[in-house]
């Protein structure tokens, strides 16, 4: 009699654990997982990583109250139902302060952006600025003619061999101007302006500087 009570306390023993092994498993089976979002995740890419379609990504976003599907953040949980579904996560919400996080990001982001704007802007700009000046310097017409103009073009001639590009010391370009005449500028138009400006000033007309240039071989 004694021995009958111990074999039946063995075996309800035994069916207890069973039937706790049994609750053990199913509940292992039936456990959520958690995923927690990587650097370059997106929803569709997790989808795939579960072993979804593109479908899928609209189940992740509902249940996790993720209203824009294109921004998910670093860390962030998404609790997984064994059956695929995605169980709710109001606990996985980003706390505020990563909140205020992402927004300063954000603001400085939009900060940043007209910066970079005025940096590629900034070349185009002074582009414009130099054909500007280039159109300024290239506007030159000069007024000498008849006489005047044969008397320039002997001059240039005789000291330069009519080039703009010529220099001899300090002297430079087609009519061998100072330097400091042509203050830096050595464009055609400039060294014609410059040209006609010195002559006016010093001799009156080119006519006059050929005749001073015939008697001492400079003007």
């Amino acid at each position: 009699m004694k021995l009958s009570k111990k074999v039946a306390k063995i075996t309800a023993a035994i069916t207890g654990a069973v039937a706790l092994g049994t609750v053990a498993t199913a509940t292992t089976a039936n456990a959520d997982s958690i995923y927690t979002v990587q650097a370059g995740d997106t929803l569709s890419g997790i989808s795939y990583k579960l072993g979804h379609d593109l479908t899928f990504v609209d189940t992740l976003a509902n249940n996790n109250n993720i209203a824009d599907k294109n921004l998910i953040y670093v860390g962030q949980q998404l609790v997984i139902k064994d059956d695929g579904e995605v169980a709710p996560q109001a606990d996985t919400q980003a706390t505020p302060a990563e909140n205020q996080a992402q927004q300063n990001q954000q603001v400085q982001s939009n900060q940043e952006a007209p910066v970079a704007q005025q940096q590629v802007q900034t070349p185009q700009t002074q582009n414009v600025q130099q054909q500007s000046s280039a159109q300024a310097s290239t506007s030159y017409n000069s007024n000498v003619a008849g006489n005047d103009a044969a008397a320039k073009a002997w001059i240039a001639a005789r000291e330069s061999g009519g080039s703009y590009s010529a220099r001899n010391g300090q002297y430079i370009g087609k009519y061998q101007l100072s330097a400091s005449y042509l203050n830096g500028d050595y464009s055609e138009a400039n060294q014609e302006r410059v040209a006609d400006q010195y002559v006016a000033s010093r001799y009156g007309s080119w006519s006059a500087a050929q005749s001073f240039w015939q008697s001492h071989g400079w003007y």
